[in-house]
């Protein structure tokens, strides 16, 4: 467990306690996703402990599928005045179930085309010649095109 003391945080607390590296403190922080305060003549980095909500959303965003900047775009929309509440945070994730519930109907279908043809047109399989004849999916265009949204 990391102990922390008052409300500024060095890097390696925040990295441990958010579970991220401190490297990756660092590309937030040049993205301009978080913020930290630099220490007296030291310029060591110092953040508040409320940076601890926005890693962890950052982190969250990222499984979900948003971009680093996507993931800046709805940060943004947070108030600068005061740390967010969950009624802020709700507020930015309400768009996201129409993108999982499609990541998760597509991740079903490449599940349930393993053990099928993918779809390629390629013919390599001996069941090609039954689900795929003449080549037939060759006009959906390039690629897998049987499991793609």
């Amino acid at each position: 467990m990391v102990e922390v003391k008052g409300e500024l945080m060095t890097i390696g607390q925040v990295a441990a306690r958010a579970g991220v590296a401190t490297s990756a403190l660092r590309f937030y922080e040049e993205r301009g996703l978080i913020a930290s305060e630099r220490a007296g003549t030291s310029g060591h980095r110092r953040y508040h402990r409320s940076v601890l909500r926005r890693i962890a959303f950052i982190t969250f965003a990222q499984h979900v599928g948003l971009t680093l900047a996507e993931i800046g775009g709805e940060l943004a929309r947070l108030p600068a005045n005061r740390t967010p509440t969950r009624r802020d945070w709700s507020a930015l994730t309400t768009t996201w179930r129409a993108r999982i519930d499609e990541r998760i109907a597509e991740m079903e279908r490449l599940r349930d085309s393993l053990d099928d043809c993918i779809g390629c047109g390629c013919l390599s399989l001996d069941r090609c010649a039954i689900a795929n004849p003449g080549d037939r999916v060759a006009d959906a265009g390039p690629g897998p095109v049987r499991w793609k949204p």
